[in-house]
């Protein structure tokens, strides 16, 4: 007999060899109808595999992140049996399960897979479905699976299985489909009940641009019909809200290929739009007794040598750029943190000067493959609201709740409600992608975990998860359309300091090394403004809007007391536009709408003669006639009252 552990801590005794779904069919019979993956020990586990040990063991339902994990890995897997049947020569690479749902990349040879293909992937999945057919776990042999997997020339996954220890490789089998793969899977394919293929696109293999490009292709599958509906729905949504659709109709940024892949040019209006949302976080700084420096955009290799980056992204990074002078090079800024760095060292510093704040609105640079850019989201230069904190280890628990409270603050004051906090780990079986000592990770990692509890902050762990120099916590928002986005940032940081030999004198006249956090709230300034653009579908708050007010005049006759208000209007800092086009009053007001422009202000005989103007609020409608200083000071006022809710 053995023991298992349940969530709530209560243990009962099961035979040796006792799987998770009959431990679920012990428990009720609608149980096992709802699990679809098991948690023994802390790894997600088929519902099928036998249990030898003693073992703390979690059920899994569709609501749970592993359990949509191995359902949507169990659903990639489908799909590549479906393509194999419809496309017998097809050679497959990898297929994981995603945020939402999966993709498989796909060697289609010459006969490439189109858009109008997917109907045929999808009803031969719905065809297998049906056939409930069990997928079954084997663990195989590295001779035999190089054997298995080279005699169906399956070349991708022999190369997979050339970097696999002998002892840990297992298969999965469903129908004629063999899989490589650890898992873990649903017991049969009858658990999937709706599909869609949703896109295709090109991806090199292994990502590397000197491979051969397959096709990664993409679905979604849910437990019920109506989910999937619902999603694709969402998806539609998704698709008006694009921040690249959205960025073109508005103004607010473009692309140029003379410029360069993934380097963003700013406009006008997306200009004010960032410099506002800038202004707004320097303002919170200061009142958190920051100081504002500034640095260059390239920095001696060296630099990146000493803090550990050119190890580490040097060879994905942008090369070094070589000057007249023999032997001396320098790379486009990776990171702003060494450059912080040398800033520290500039002076001595004693206990008294801790903690020091240093911020920076500093654009760096990585490279991208031109496969992974999107739109602001994935570009190769980006500004990131960066700061480093250098203090005492009695000062650090204070200074990282302090980090806190301002992202706090951007949320709030952005409408960012919905998120949750993941504490970032380093992966306890791959220490070797970390710099650093075991006791410098030990001290990191337990300030972020105390911190958290400290402020009663729930935060779920991810191992791996951390930076290579520190342990981080990581604020994931979910969205007006519930997508989650990694925004905020801190990263505790004992390491960088050790290596730039960084010091202070103590109290007790000795030489100590500085703790460093490093903390961006908003992220990048082009990841968060693309996804406050997605949240807010354009609608900005009226605070940050690049335009305030538009002037619609009935006719020309009406145009100079348009440009007459205009004016008062910004005098009083009122961001304005007229709209003095020869059209009539209705298409100005349907085309100013769409433009998520706050306030429409129609002016005509009545409102000239009365020094008043006519208001419309975006949503809301016809708001009334009102004096033009009355309307100058609601509107002040409700910007002033949005941007400073925090400050109470």
């Amino acid at each position: 007999m053995i023991k298992i552990t349940f969530p709530d801590g209560s243990v009962r005794e099961f035979p040796k060899g006792t799987t998770s779904m009959q431990i679920a069919e012990s428990i009720s019979s609608r149980l096992a109808q709802e699990v679809i993956a098991s948690s023994v020990n802390g790894q997600t586990w088929d519902l099928t595999r036998p249990i030898d040990e003693d073992s703390t063991v979690s059920l899994l339902k569709w609501d749970d992140e592993e359990g949509k994990h191995a359902y949507w890995h169990s659903s990639a897997h489908l799909m590549a049996e479906a393509v194999q049947e419809l496309y017998p020569h097809a050679k497959f690479g990898i297929g994981p399960a995603i945020e939402n749902g999966f993709y498989y990349d796909i060697d289609f040879g010459d006969t490439p897979v189109k858009d109008a293909d997917f109907p045929a992937i999808e009803k031969k999945m719905k065809e297998l479905i049906a056939n409930k057919e069990a997928i079954v776990r084997k663990s195989i042999s590295k001779s035999d699976a190089l054997k298995m997997f080279g005699e169906r020339n399956e070349g991708y996954k022999v190369e997979l299985i050339n970097d696999l220890a002998d002892g840990t490789i297992t298969t999965y089998t469903q129908g004629s489909f063999t899989d490589l793969c650890r898992g873990p899977h649903l017991p049969n394919t009858s658990y999937i009940k709706a599909v869609k293929i949703l896109s295709a696109a090109g991806a090199y293999w292994r990502g590397d641009e000197k491979r051969k490009q397959l096709t990664r292709l993409y679905g979604i599958t849910f437990p019920k019909q109506k989910m999937l509906d619902d999603y694709l729905t969402l998806l539609e949504e998704a698709k008006k809200r694009d921040h690249r659709k959205i960025g073109k109709e508005l103004e607010l940024f473009a692309f140029s290929q003379n410029v360069g892949q993934g380097l963003p040019l700013w406009l006008p209006r997306g200009t004010q739009l960032r410099l506002r949302l800038e202004d707004f976080l320097k303002k919170i700084q200061k009142q958190f007794d920051y100081d504002q420096v500034m640095t260059p955009h390239i920095g001696a290799k060296q630099l990146y040598v000493t803090s550990g980056h050119y190890a580490k992204y040097g060879k994905d990074s942008f090369q070094p750029i070589h000057t007249p002078e023999e032997n001396e090079e320098f790379l486009l800024k990776p990171m702003n943190c060494p450059h912080h760095c040398e800033i520290y060292k500039v002076i001595p510093r004693s206990y008294k000067d801790l903690p020091l704040r240093l911020a920076e609105f500093g654009t760096v640079y990585r490279y991208e493959q031109s496969g992974e850019l999107h739109g602001l989201t994935r570009v190769r230069g980006f500004t990131q609201d960066d700061a480093h904190i250098f203090c005492t280890p009695d000062q650090l628990k204070a200074e990282f709740l302090k980090v806190v409270d301002i992202i706090f603050i951007i949320f709030k004051a952005l409408d960012f409600e919905n998120f949750e906090a993941q504490i970032s780990l380093r992966d306890p079986e791959n220490k070797e992608k970390y710099i650093g000592s075991e006791e410098n990770w030990q001290k990191a990692e337990a300030a972020i975990i105390e911190a958290c509890q400290e402020k009663g902050l729930p935060a779920r762990i991810e191992l791996g998860e951390a930076a290579f120099y520190g342990p981080k916590l990581d604020f994931m928002v979910k969205d007006a359309l519930g997508r989650r986005w990694q925004l905020g940032t801190i990263q505790v940081d004992y390491n960088l300091p050790e290596r730039f030999g960084l010091e202070y004198t103590g109290a007790d006249n000795q030489k100590h090394c500085p703790v460093m956090i490093h903390r961006a709230p908003f992220g990048s300034m082009e990841r968060f403004i693309a996804v406050l653009i997605e949240h807010t579908a354009g609608k900005f708050p009226l605070w940050l809007t690049p335009d305030q007010v538009v002037i619609m005049p009935i006719s020309e006759k009406f145009n100079d007391y348009a440009h007459r208000v205009a004016a008062f209007l910004k005098r009083r800092d009122i961001r304005t536009l007229i709209d003095d086009r020869n059209e009539k009053i209705g298409r100005k007001i349907r085309d100013n709408e769409l433009k998520r422009i706050p306030y429409l202000l129609v002016v005509g005989e009545k409102e000239a003669e009365s020094e008043e103007v006519s208001v419309r609020k975006q949503g809301e409608g016809d708001k009334g006639s009102m004096k033009i200083t009355t309307f100058a000071d609601q509107i002040a006022e409700e910007a002033e009252k949005m941007m400073n809710a925090w400050n109470k």
